[in-house]
Order: structure tokens, then C-alpha cells, then sequence
């Protein structure tokens, strides 16, 4: 039977860790969880160990300090190619990422439509709940400009819902992902495709965060403006592989 596993990294989410928990446990899918937190000052690394004594199939990683969304992740990837997971699927802490969608995620890959999925906001039927305009329309922006530099067929770029094959990861070269904040996401969508992965993007509603304080920052979209043409630049002489 195949190994499902959702990385969600933390930093200060004790008002919605344990609900996030249990929503994923609760689906049908038989999905593992595995928490990055870096050293969450407020108590939520406590609060998923307090879990882990009635939750099979919680795990939780501790780091010291913020250090950055993309080494998280790369951290819980090779957690997950060591211990034999077959999928692989990134979500948010807080709700912003319905995890019922993790099934039709789960579906994709299992039926082997896509190497790689992506819970997309900008393709046909997704879409974003409470955002202001500004925010919506820099994110789009942002999506547009990235696709116009490197040409992926990817119409959410930014997406941090995503689903990967074991073979994906495994094939990457993880060292060689360079970007550690939010444009993490954009990098590993392009290593994937320039790698010859098959990337398809299923329709999700983003919902803004209820409860605790935004990661967003002016330094993640500069990131994403500055950081991706050098990234394509590189690339004509960087394998991934």
C-alpha cells in the first residue's frame, strides 16, 4: 500500500495546529503527518509531542530558529525519502489550504496523472476567499511574471499546496535548490519541469489565515521579482539532477 506524508512547517501556530492535525488524520486517505518547527517560541512543537501519545502516524522535526521556509521543506523531503514515503505533499498550517483537497491530490498522483500537482488558485474554478485587491493582484503579478521569464506552463507558481512522487524527489538534486523563503515554491515547480516532470494544477479556494500572524513579508516578493531571472539565467548551465 502506498505511504502518504504532509510536511507543514511552523513557526507560532498553537491557535491551529491541533485542528490542522486532526483534519488531515481524519480524511480518508490514510495520510501521515511530519511538522518542521523551528523553535516556535509560543509552544507548538509542545503541543504536537502532547499529541504524538494519542496520534499514530505524527511526527515532528525541531529546528533552532527561523530558517527558512524552503530548508523546512527540503529537511521533511529527505525525512520522507529515508523513512519510504511513496507521496509527498507540502500544506500550510492555518487553513489557508483546505486539507479535503489533499484527497484529490492524493487521486492524481495515485492514478499517475501528473508526477507532481499543484492545488492551484489561478487555474480554471480556483480562486482566493478574503484577500484585499492589492494582495491579490501582486500575487498574480508575480505568477504572470514568472511564467513570462522562465515559460512554465504553471499558472499558480507561488502555490505552496503541492504534491510530488517519491521519484520526483528522489531524482532532484536537493543542494541545488538555492531559494530558502517563499520563491522555494517557484524553484522546485521549475526543477521539476526543466527535470522532464509532468506538473498538473487542480482548482483550490485559498482561504486568508484566521488565526495567528502572517509570514508574508516585502523581502518574499522581492525574492520572487529579483531572485527568478537569475534563477532562469543559471539555469542554462545548472542541472537539477
Amino acid at each position: 500500500m502506498s505511504k502518504h506524508l504532509v510536511i507543514i512547517p511552523t513557526y507560532n501556530e498553537k491557535e491551529n495546529i491541533t485542528a490542522i492535525v486532526n483534519a488531515v488524520m481524519e480524511l480518508d486517505v490514510d495520510f501521515d503527518v511530519l511538522i518542521i518547527d523551528d523553535g516556535s517560541p509560543d509552544g507548538t512543537g509542545a503541543i504536537v509531542k502532547e499529541m504524538q501519545q494519542s496520534t499514530k502516524g505524527l511526527f515532528i522535526e525541531e529546528r533552532t530558529g527561523k530558517l527558512g521556509l524552503g530548508t523546512a521543506y527540503i529537511h521533511g523531503f529527505r525525512w520522507a525519502l529515508d523513512k519510504g514515503y511513496d507521496y509527498i505533499y507540502e500544506m500550510d498550517a492555518d487553513f489557508s489550504h483546505n486539507p479535503m483537497d489533499l484527497e484529490r491530490m492524493a487521486e492524481v498522483l495515485l492514478k499517475k496523472e501528473a508526477d507532481l500537482v499543484v492545488g492551484s488558485r489561478y487555474t480554471e474554478g480556483g480562486g482566493v476567499v478574503d484577500w484585499p485587491i492589492k494582495r491579490l493582484m501582486l500575487s498574480k503579478f508575480a505568477s504572470y511574471y514568472v511564467r513570462l521569464i522562465t515559460w512554465m506552463p504553471v499558472r499558480d507558481v507561488t502555490a505552496g499546496f503541492v504534491g510530488y512522487s517519491r521519484d520526483v524527489l528522489e531524482s532532484l538534486d536537493l543542494s541545488k535548490i538555492t531559494f530558502i523563503g517563499y520563491s522555494f515554491q517557484i524553484e522546485m515547480k521549475f526543477a521539476s519541469w526543466v527535470s522532464g516532470f509532468k506538473i498538473k494544477e487542480i482548482p483550490i479556494l485559498f482561504k486568508d489565515r484566521e488565526k495567528g500572524k502572517s509570514k508574508m513579508s516585502a523581502n518574499i516578493v522581492n525574492e520572487a521579482i529579483f531572485g527568478v531571472l537569475k534563477m532562469k539565467i543559471n539555469s542554462l548551465s545548472k542541472n537539477y539532477r
